[in-house]
């Protein structure tokens, strides 16, 4: 790595304590293990340096931000991924049991498509009437939070509210 996109110890434990309040207060968390958790940050930072985003560390940026908004920490697949494996592909989050100990980190598939088959953010027309939702709508019973997955949070960001108190919207 060059001086241009070399992060500095400061740079990295600043977006890490950043990263690491974000995820409390948002209900994830990061990887206990503090010197994988670090290397990840720092290739966050390596990679915001290089392209103008912080692109995922794990995978292949294109330097298009339009194309890897998909992979911009934290990617579209951390939460699937959380709630099928117990971390994101690359580890950097983890689920609450994984941060406890109570299930094992191991290798993740890639959700990510490949590039012929990942879809472009399509331009909407004027009076154009939009498609049907992809995902289900899930809320909190606690809070109103809405948001649109496979299965809801394991944790409300607004409220704290664990899964349980979420049903589906829509």
């Amino acid at each position: 790595m060059n001086d241009q996109t070399s992060p500095t110890t400061g740079e990295i434990d600043d977006l890490y304590r950043r990263l690491a309040i974000e995820a409390e207060a948002g209900g994830y968390h990061l990887n206990p293990n503090a010197p994988f958790t670090r290397e990840l940050v720092k290739g966050l930072l390596v990679n915001e340096k290089r392209y103008g985003y912080r692109a995922c560390p794990c995978r292949l940026a294109s330097g298009n931000k339009g194309e890897d908004l998909d992979i911009t920490c934290p990617c579209d697949y951390r939460d699937p991924d959380l709630t099928d494996y117990g971390t994101c592909y690359c580890a950097l989050y983890v689920s609450g049991a994984a941060q406890r100990g109570e299930q094992e980190i191991g290798g993740i598939p890639e959700r990510r498509p490949p590039p012929e088959e990942r879809q472009q953010p399509q331009a909407k027309q004027p009076g154009a009437v939009s498609s049907p939702l992809a995902w289900p709508v899930w809320r909190c019973n606690v809070c109103g939070y809405l948001c649109a997955r496979d299965s809801p949070p394991e944790v409300c960001p607004i409220c704290k509210a664990k899964k349980d108190r979420f049903q589906r919207f829509m």
